[in-house]
């Protein structure tokens, strides 16, 4: 018969550094490889049944890893600022000045690059690049189609806005990453939902087709009809990326409904797939080609 494992009321619902729970003796190296317990980091543990979040991972790493000169960054920050969330195993994105001589360690994705006075704040008492430092650092580190995306996700929630990335980038002309941050600035719109809409709309425009209008409201005698993701209203062609909701029948019925009074005024709607976007996406652009050209003839 097995024995329960040892659970010291100190730890219950506790992140805590294992190193410090055995020196005080809650806890034995054993112990810490019980069920009872979940490693985060080296030497950072917290109890298993504790619900581990993103936040939580930062939090762990802040407080029992970081030497001076780290901070929290990258897309780690996106989410701390409110935007689009990482995934409860995610790496925590850090960046390191260069003379702290921090990492590597499992769980961490470090970047070596100083900042400047300012750059750095804090959020429920973390070490956080600003918004804007977060920006420019996404754009610099990332694909630009990425990079947007999350971008796009801090413009939704109002954490920044194109003046502010626009006054940082004064700051930094001429620096190495400031065109690409220039052209992430460009491309940004806060009106995309997800970051699949995001990513879609930015492979668009870079394969040459002209910028669509995000969420566009469709309109008959001045009354709601619909809304869709992406569209050229003066062409009437739309696209609707078809996510994980569509897959309830519910949801499916009410898009179809919406898109049947769309069709009704004589709009082109082509949707996409997260699987056509891996797979087909040229093929995909060849459609939205057609349609464009087709109602752009006179």
């Amino acid at each position: 018969m097995s024995c329960e494992p040892r659970r010291p009321a100190e730890l219950v619902g506790r992140v805590f550094y294992s190193r410090e729970a055995i020196q005080r003796g809650l806890l034995t190296k054993n112990d810490l490889r019980t069920r009872a317990w979940r490693r985060l980091f080296h030497n950072v543990y917290a109890d298993a049944r504790l619900e581990i979040s993103h936040r939580t991972r930062c939090r762990a790493a802040a407080s029992w890893l970081f030497p001076p000169g780290c901070a929290i960054a990258g897309r780690s920050a996106v989410a701390l600022h409110g935007g689009a969330t990482c995934g409860p195993d995610d790496d925590v994105e850090v960046v390191v000045e260069p003379s702290a001589r921090f990492g590597p360690l499992a769980g961490l994705l470090i970047h070596v690059a100083p900042w400047r006075e300012g750059e750095v704040g804090r959020i429920d008492d973390m070490p956080v690049t600003t918004v804007e430092r977060t920006c420019w650092d996404v754009a610099c580190w990332l694909d630009i189609v990425d990079a947007v995306a999350l971008i796009d996700s801090l413009g939704r929630v109002g954490a920044v806005g194109r003046a502010e990335l626009e006054r940082y980038l004064g700051t930094r002309r001429g620096e190495r990453g400031s065109r690409r941050f220039a052209e992430a600035i460009s491309l940004t719109d806060p009106g995309a939902e997800s970051l699949p809409e995001s990513r879609l709309r930015v492979r668009l425009i870079k394969a040459g087709l002209p910028r669509p209008v995000t969420q566009h409201v469709i309109t008959r005698a001045g009354r709601f009809v619909a809304r869709v993701d992406l569209a050229w209203p003066e062409l009437k062609v739309a696209i609707e990326y078809d996510g994980l909701w569509h897959h309830d029948p519910a949801q499916f019925h009410r898009d179809r409904q919406r898109l049947n009074r769309i069709l009704g005024d004589d709009w082109i709607v082509l949707h996409v797939t997260s699987k056509r976007m891996r797979e087909d996406f040229d093929g995909f652009l060849a459609e939205v080609r057609a349609a464009l050209t087709r109602r752009a003839r006179p």
